[in-house]
C-alpha cells in the first residue's frame, strides 16, 4: 500500500491536469448510505425496491411514496465533507485539479470548496416546480410532509436524474471534455457498474488511470494503478504541493 500511495503522490506531483471521477463510495465515508445496499430496513418500511421507487414512472404514479423514501433515505443534510472531498478541493485551489465528475447528488464536493463539479445525476439542493419552474429549497422539502407543492399548485420535483430519465447533455459534454483533456484520471468510490456514467472512462486518452475502490472493479485490469481501499483513507495521505 505504501508503494502505491507513493506512486499516486508522484503522479499527482507530475500532473498538470487532473480529473477526479467519483461515485457513492466517496459519500459513504461521510455517513451517506448507498441506497442500493438493500437491508432489512427497506423490507420493513417499503414495499418496493429503491430502484423502482427512484424511477420517473413511480414518481409520477405514487409521489407520496416517492417522497416518503426520498426524505428518509436521500436527504442527508447533516453530512459533512470527508478527507476525499477536502483533498480534491485543495488540489483544485492549488491549480492541479481541473474538475470533479460525480455520480453523487449530495453537494458535498461544493461544501468542501470545489468549484468545477460536473453533477451527472443532479443535486438534492435544487428543486423546481414542474408547472412554473419556481425554485424550492431542500430544507423546505426535508421539513415538509406528503407531496410538496408550489404556490401555483404544481408538484415540486428534485433536480435529480431518476431511473428512466436521461442525463443532461451539457453536463455530459463538459465532463467528457475534461476527461479527454486530463493527463491523470483518478476514479474513486465507484464499482463502475452504473451506465451511462461509467462509460465516461472510455473517453480518457492519457496513460495514467488510477482506480481507488474498496472492492475490485471490472476496469482494474485497464488501470495503471488500482488500489483497493476507501477513497478518503488514500487521498487523505496525499500532500498538495
Amino acid at each position: 500500500m505504501t508503494e502505491q500511495i507513493e506512486m499516486l503522490q508522484r503522479w499527482i506531483d507530475e500532473s498538470g491536469t487532473i480529473v477526479f471521477f467519483g461515485g457513492a463510495g466517496v459519500s459513504t465515508e461521510s455517513g451517506i448510505p448507498d441506497f442500493r445496499s438493500v437491508d432489512g430496513l427497506y423490507h420493513q418500511k417499503y414495499a418496493w425496491p429503491p430502484e423502482q421507487i427512484l424511477s420517473r414512472t413511480f414518481f409520477d404514479a405514487q409521489p407520496e411514496e416517492f417522497y416518503r423514501f426520498y426524505r428518509d433515505k436521500m436527504l442527508c443534510l447533516d453530512a459533512q465533507p470527508n478527507a476525499a472531498h477536502k483533498k480534491l478541493a485543495e488540489l483544485e485551489a492549488a491549480g492541479r485539479l481541473r474538475s470533479v465528475v460525480t455520480q453523487n447528488i449530495d453537494g458535498l464536493h461544493q461544501l468542501a470548496g470545489s468549484k468545477r463539479v460536473w453533477e451527472l445525476h443532479g443535486s438534492v439542493h435544487r428543486n423546481y416546480c414542474m408547472r412554473c419552474h419556481e425554485p424550492f429549497s431542500v430544507t423546505e422539502l426535508k421539513g415538509g410532509t406528503g407531496v410538496p407543492r408550489c404556490a401555483c399548485g404544481g408538484v415540486i420535483k428534485p433536480d435529480v436524474v431518476l431511473y428512466e430519465e436521461g442525463l443532461d447533455s451539457s453536463i455530459i459534454e463538459g465532463a467528457v471534455a475534461d476527461i479527454q483533456a486530463a493527463d491523470l484520471l483518478i476514479i474513486g468510490g465507484t464499482s463502475l457498474a452504473v451506465y451511462p456514467a461509467a462509460g465516461l472512462i472510455n473517453y480518457y486518452r492519457g496513460s495514467r488511470l488510477v482506480l481507488i475502490n474498496k472492492s475490485p472493479t471490472p476496469y482494474d485490469g485497464r488501470a495503471s494503478l488500482a488500489i483497493n481501499a476507501p477513497i478518503g483513507q488514500i487521498l487523505g495521505q496525499i500532500q498538495v504541493r
